[in-house]
């Protein structure tokens, strides 16, 4: 998925980085990854690591994680996708209705067909795990894969802040089930759906990754489609958008944001944190290091990387397309 904010890139330069302070063997460490987002530094850690710790306040990633991260022992899937690809669809589900524009909702996020096949899809998961046909493992291996298969037919500029007016060429394409497929391995996992803020105060381990959102945008409200596909509840959309109501996060809030990393910081029971922020953050770098160094041994690490684009077509009107993300290193001391 095109991600803000998503780590794939920069994963290789954050894998060197905490072998480099920790040590290279983490076989017997506990990772957390707790602003999780697609999951992609648990991803990188799950075969490395004893355990992952993964958690996000947003659902649609606490199912994707509940499969990347949590699933990690072999599955017979082929059946299931199959069938889900080849069923006659339906024309009364919420996503046609609501965010397509032939059922009159004047919202196209989907083309017609697609959003009619989320929603066939969507609803037969739901039913196959309502009548047993299916365990949870399997549950969410299915929803991720249609949350990522969705994303990819999407009618937006990667976000879902606003549709297009038009369908896109990729947008146009049929929506094909293909599966999400996870590390196989012989570890637990614990994946969550809280606070971060909360969470840190009932967990512990050996690494906590920080990779808390950087500026004003609201994870809730650029991927309120991905929620409402994933948790599938009936509400009525607001607006020309189809906004549902969304977690406010208070890292996306100026005047909040320093003392709620503060408390993170000083309830971790972690030996090493290392927060991920660029240059254009909420937080300054100086402001940043105050804090850390409260507790600790503190020391920074900067990459040039290429900035986040809603669509390769699309500038976002940046003057450059490049920022510096900083990797900032705690050891932590009592």
């Amino acid at each position: 998925m095109n991600y803000i904010g998503s780590k794939y890139k920069l994963s290789t330069f954050l894998k060197e980085t905490i072998y480099n302070v920790v040590g290279k063997n983490l076989s017997q460490k506990t990772f957390c990854d707790i602003f999780a987002g697609t999951g992609i530094v648990g991803r990188v850690f799950k075969k490395e690591v004893k355990k992952v710790i993964s958690n996000d306040f947003e659902y649609y990633s606490y199912v994707l994680n509940k499969n990347y991260i949590e699933n990690h022992e072999t599955m017979d899937y082929k059946k299931f996708l199959e069938e889900l690809n080849n069923l006659e669809l339906r024309d009364d589900g919420f996503i046609y209705k609501n965010y397509c524009m032939g059922s009159g909702s004047e919202r196209q996020y989907f083309s017609d067909d697609n959003g009619k096949k989320i929603d066939t899809i969507r609803l037969k998961i739901n039913e196959w795990l309502k009548n047993n046909v299916i365990e949870d493992k399997m549950y969410y291996f299915l929803l991720a894969s249609l949350i990522e298969s969705a994303d990819k037919v999407a009618n937006t500029a990667s976000v879902y802040g606003a549709f297009l007016k038009k369908i896109k060429a990729t947008a146009s394409k049929q929506l094909i089930l293909e599966p999400a497929l996870f590390e196989i391995n012989d570890n637990c996992h614990d994946v969550y759906n809280e606070d971060s803020n909360i969470l840190i105060k009932k967990i512990e381990g050996d690494i906590l990754y920080l990779d808390p959102p950087y500026n004003e945008r609201q994870y809730g409200a650029n991927y309120h489609i991905l929620n409402t596909i994933a948790k599938y509840d009936i509400f009525t959309p607001n607006g020309k958008t189809g906004l549902r109501n969304y977690n406010r996060s208070l890292y996306c809030r100026k005047q909040d944001v320093s003392n709620n990393f503060e408390e993170l910081i000083k309830n971790a029971k972690f030996q090493y944190i290392f927060l991920s922020y660029n240059n254009e953050g909420l937080m300054k770098e100086e402001e940043i290091k105050l804090i850390m160094q409260k507790y600790g041994k503190y020391d920074l690490i900067k990459t040039q990387y290429q900035r986040f684009k809603a669509d390769k077509t699309e500038n976002r009107n940046h003057k450059a397309n490049s920022t510096y993300e900083y990797l900032h290193i705690l050891e932590k001391i009592g």
